[in-house]
């Protein structure tokens, strides 16, 4: 099984579109644009943190799960990336915190920048 872990915040922070002035609605399309997407995994899991929770509950839509930090959501990423790895999954996490890559490569996941799934979704 393949699965991809997307930091929402990190995602959603890299267009300048005023995510800013709602953070739940930027997460809320980040998610709709998910759904909808022709990804090369079985899974997606978006993270949330912050004020963007508000925009998309926690839980499961399709092959869409949307995960909600309870405190920092790097923390959450690299749990969720650690848990499929351990599982046996291929995990791609996306994600523009250099550090946050460095973690989750060392887990043995594959990390890609934001402006690679912002390509994807067209």
């Amino acid at each position: 099984m393949t699965v991809l872990v997307v930091d929402g915040a990190n995602v959603v922070g890299s267009r300048p579109d005023g995510w800013w002035k709602d953070r739940g609605g930027a997460a809320r399309r980040l998610h709709e644009q998910l759904l909808v997407a022709d990804l090369p995994f079985d899974e997606v899991v978006l993270v949330l943190e912050g004020a963007a929770k508000g925009g998309v509950p926690a839980g499961r839509d399709g092959h869409v799960r949307v995960v909600h930090a309870p405190r920092d959501g790097d923390s959450e990423i690299e749990r969720s990336a650690r848990g499929a790895r351990e599982s046996g999954e291929q995990v791609t996490v996306v994600t523009a915190d250099r550090f946050l890559q460095a973690r989750v490569q060392g887990l043995g996941a594959m990390a890609l920048g934001p402006s690679w799934l912002l390509d994807q979704l067209g």
